[in-house]
């Protein structure tokens, strides 16, 4: 076997770990900032690029901004967002396609050109995370030394974002859905509480929620937490 099948053997087989170790996290129950840490690293390791970095779309707000990179430098973290269609990766989520920038310290598009030069970036591939054909954000590598990627250097990495995009969505659903879940369980205790105030001191229901937040925010508690509490001492007293 000659050297190049060599090492496209040994790529090949870091791909399909990167895209496994990533894989592992959709049913971790790690953050969303840790996930996203394990995608930069991960897919900076397998791909020996020089930056890994993750920009995600604030829809609310209409801007890309960086969520996760493995760089350590100050002026890369603090990249000002970009609109959408705005820069490279503004042009990768407006079209949905990868978008490869031989050297991005020349690249008009490109916004921090003075960004890549102090970090020594030179060529950059931008590939979209895409999820049940919506766009959320971009998968960014850079190399330090020019370089044309490959077609299937696109693929695997288009692979990696979708696989990571799915990630993102279902802890953000997760997320939103035990957010949910505690409102719920908020509500249905404070209503509760409200209930034993309304009856044990004949108080109507607006008096009754008004006491609630009174006693909130003179304890400097939660509702939900006085709300309990209240649940509580009813009980004890009701067994005794």
């Amino acid at each position: 076997m000659d050297t190049n099948r060599k090492h496209s053997k040994k790529k090949g087989h870091n791909d399909i770990k990167a895209i496994y170790e990533i894989s592992k996290a959709i049913t971790s129950d790690m953050y969303i900032e840790d996930i996203l840490k394990l995608i930069v690293n991960v897919t900076a390791q397998v791909t020996g690029s020089k930056i890994c970095s993750i920009m995600l779309v604030d829809e609310k707000e209409g801007l890309i901004k960086i969520r996760a990179t493995q760089a350590m430098s100050d002026e890369y973290l603090k990249k000002p967002p970009l609109k959408v269609g705005e820069g490279i990766a503004g042009k990768v989520i407006k079209t949905g396609k990868p978008l490869a920038i031989p050297d991005v310290r020349e690249a008009p598009e490109y916004k921090y050109r003075d960004i890549a030069t102090k970090e020594g970036l030179v060529s950059m591939l931008a590939v979209p995370m895409q999820v049940k054909g919506k766009t959320i954000g971009v998968l960014n590598i850079y190399t330090a030394k020019p370089h044309k990627f490959s077609e299937t250097e696109i693929e695997i990495l288009t692979s990696i974002a979708n696989q990571s995009a799915i990630i993102i969505e279902n802890t953000e659903l997760m997320v939103k859905t035990k957010v949910l879940e505690e409102e719920i369980e908020t509500r249905k205790k404070v209503e509760k509480a409200k209930g034993i105030l309304m009856k044990e001191e004949n108080l109507t229901e607006d008096e009754a929620y008004n006491k609630l937040r009174k006693f909130s925010m003179d304890s400097r508690k939660g509702i939900k937490e006085v709300a309990e509490a209240i649940i509580i001492a009813h009980e004890i007293k009701n067994n005794r």
